[in-house]
């Protein structure tokens, strides 16, 4: 059995790998066959996801300091991983928390992110021969001693009903929110253009909802997110959503504001609509943590300059750069992946 060192070093390397100008042929083919598989998956934002997998997960003094932290299991064991695919590479982080912990990687990767992770998964293997048997990609998950699944709130019960007598983890949908005060700069606004619109707003780090003052003027964000127009109004996908959303808004004479290419409308449900960002208001901060509080067990960031109590708090901008300890739904994979 290879050392936790060695495992480590691998996915370090795999690191320096994906940064590697002479990969560059490599990883662009990569980018072609998940674009090709998965419209969603443009080649800007596959690219995007390699890079922050590199810069966050697989830099070798996060990633030491990281595992540092954790006791090594008792012993190895099988933990199946069923990963989701709404955006590239997503499930990445639970085989790295896996093979890293030790343990045997079940892999079963969302048939819209397949590629991307076997190709990651198999680059690992080429640099470290020794995971070959630590790495399985399965169709079934009946071998497993334990598991990891994300997935929604529908799938999330039959995970719990067939997953139920052995240890597991077990996560729902989640989404972002972003509380502004009025006082954000034109930077702020559109760094917080991109996070909600970065991955096309697919993945949970994004902000799906703004809480704002009463009276709010979202002129100021609108001029701040224009220069993203051409990537939204080009994607077919996107601006096929735009355009129902924005007839539904019409249709039903829903109040709205409008900029050609993200909808904006009040309502209190935290999860929007492709192309749509939910808004409330607030007469003050105050008002707004408790539904924050209320809410908790479904919102993973919280976007603001605002000073609030509550958890999950990040700056503008960087909803789409998780670290190594940014861990979905707020649980400690590697706390327990020790436990065996």
């Amino acid at each position: 059995m290879i050392s936790r060192a060695q495992r480590i070093n691998a996915f370090i390397n795999l690191g320096k790998f994906i940064t590697n100008p002479q990969s560059e042929p490599i990883i662009e083919e990569w980018i072609a066959r998940a674009n090709s598989k998965n419209n969603w998956f443009t080649p800007e934002n596959v690219a995007r996801s390699l890079n922050a997998l590199a810069h966050q997960f697989l830099n070798a003094d996060k990633l030491n300091a990281w595992a540092a932290q954790y006791p090594e299991p008792a012993s190895s064991q099988k933990i199946g991983v069923v990963m989701a695919g709404n955006i590239p590479a997503v499930g990445f982080h639970d085989a790295l928390s896996v093979l890293v912990s030790g343990h045997i990687l079940l892999a079963k990767p969302s048939s819209d992110d397949q590629m991307l992770i076997q190709a990651l998964l198999n680059k690992l293997v080429d640099i470290e021969p020794g995971l070959e048997e630590h790495i399985r990609f399965v169709e079934r998950l009946n071998d497993a001693d334990a598991y990891i699944a994300t997935g929604s709130d529908n799938t999330a019960r039959y995970f719990h009903y067939y997953f139920a007598k052995k240890p597991n983890i077990i996560r729902k949908n989640r989404t972002s929110v972003a509380v502004l005060t009025g006082s954000e700069s034109s930077d702020e606004l559109a760094a917080l253009g991109r996070d909600a619109l970065q991955y096309f707003g697919l993945g949970c780090r994004n902000v799906s909802k703004l809480f704002v003052p009463a009276g709010y003027d979202f002129t100021k964000f609108y001029e701040s997110i224009q220069d993203l127009d051409k990537t939204y109004l080009h994607h077919h996908k996107y601006f096929n959503n735009y355009e129902y959303n924005k007839s539904i808004f019409l249709v039903n004479r829903v109040p709205h504001y409008d900029n050609g290419f993200l909808l904006l409308t009040e309502s209190k449900a935290l999860v929007s609509a492709i192309s749509v960002l939910h808004y409330e208001t607030y007469e003050s901060l105050s008002d707004v943590e408790a539904p924050l509080k209320e809410q908790a067990e479904k919102i993973q960031c919280v976007v603001t300059n605002a000073e609030i109590t509550t958890a999950g708090l990040i700056p503008f901008g960087k909803t789409q750069e998780p670290g190594l300890t940014d861990y979905a739904d707020a649980v400690d994979t590697m706390a327990f992946l020790a436990k065996f």
